[in-house]
């Protein structure tokens, strides 16, 4: 049965989502039964159309392209278009609804009104949006469930590196006690660059060069985006009910170059680390700079590489890295959820 899909927001993600539906189409339909067809695209700043007998995805990147509006998407007798986002969920015939709008990451808006609502009126969510999991992961959870919904969310901690599913699949049966990584590629970037001889300034100019640093870095730089996926792991992961003002959070601000020269001569490394460590049925939960040891399995991640540890008990510790940013890394993590969606759907009777 086709999957009808409907974006909330239409940047870069979602396009990149679209460009590798078109170049997957045949493997995802041979290999994981998963036929998609979108059926709408609803943008603040790109407009909006809808058609419930689908869009042609490679029409409306070659629209956006050009025009960078989807109402110029071509008219047929069965287009609608001008319909804001809440009316795209709430009417359109979508399956599951790809929210990849633009977040406000302190309020989770509109990203967790879109969560809701989509599942309030039947339909299922992919999502990178860090919000509705940082900050309503448990009211969305018990909605989700009791509407017999889906709702993937793989691409809020890193990326395209499977991080949330990895505890639930390869390492179930473990008991989990720590969790520790380096979630923030921009600020391990930074740093490794420090480490080459560049000062604070120059390492955030070339950041924000590459792409990796926004105009404004405050979130990364003073480790609130680590914070908010740090939340996101204690509540999935470690079923915790975390929020983020019990992360006792700092940021990189105050390293100098100094500082991590004379590190890498006591063969150290700094890095911005978070971490959590379940302690007799409660959790504590950190990020800043860490000196860790040069055979630290984290000490050894550069660039704007993430990685995360798991201490297991059954295991020991398992190490996963990867990218934890991009078009097209995070793009695949929402096709990792467009797949399990389509695995449990028989089960959820959707």
């Amino acid at each position: 049965m086709t999957v009808n899909l409907a974006f909330i927001g239409f940047g870069g993600v979602g396009q990149a989502l679209v460009k590798i539906l078109i170049e997957r189409r045949g493997s995802l339909i041979s290999e994981h039964d998963l036929d998609t067809r979108i059926v709408a695209v609803s943008d603040v700043m790109k407009g909006s159309v809808y058609d419930p007998n689908g869009l042609d995805p490679q029409v409306l990147l070659d629209t956006v392209e050009t025009w960078n509006h989807v109402e110029k998407y071509p008219e047929s007798p069965t287009t609608i278009k001008g319909w804001d986002s809440f009316k795209t969920i709430k009417e359109s015939n979508a399956d599951v609804i790809v929210e990849v709008a633009f977040t406000n990451v302190t309020t989770g808006q509109p990203a967790i009104d879109h969560c809701r609502t989509a599942f309030e009126y039947g339909k299922s969510v992919v999502t990178t949006n860090k919000g509705p999991v940082a900050l309503a992961y448990k009211e969305l959870a018990a909605l989700a469930k009791d509407k017999q919904r889906f709702w993937g969310f793989e691409g809020t901690v890193m990326s395209g590196t499977p991080a949330l599913r990895l505890p639930f699949t390869t390492l179930a049966g473990n008991e989990i006690s720590e969790i520790k990584g380096i979630l923030n590629g921009t600020t391990n970037f930074m740093l490794t660059e420090m480490e080459k001889g560049l000062e604070y300034e120059e390492a955030l100019k070339l950041a924000q060069t590459k792409g990796y640093a926004e105009a404004d870095p405050t979130s990364d730089v003073e480790g609130y985006d680590a914070r908010y996926k740090t939340v996101i792991l204690a509540n999935v992961v470690l079923d915790y009910p975390l929020t983020s003002e019990d992360v006792v959070c700092s940021g990189m601000t105050s390293i100098t170059r100094e500082m991590l020269l004379e590190a890498i001569k006591q063969k150290k490394r700094w890095r911005l680390v978070s971490r959590l460590k379940s302690n007799n049925g409660t959790v504590d939960a950190s990020v800043g700079l860490e000196l860790l040891d040069e055979n630290d399995p984290l000490a050894t991640v550069s660039g704007a590489l993430n990685a995360i540890v798991y201490e297991c008990d059954l295991s020991g510790p398992i190490l996963l890295t990867g990218a934890g940013a991009g078009l097209k890394e995070t793009g695949f993590s929402l096709l990792i959820d467009l797949i399990h969606y389509q695995k449990e759907r028989k089960l959820l009777n959707i």
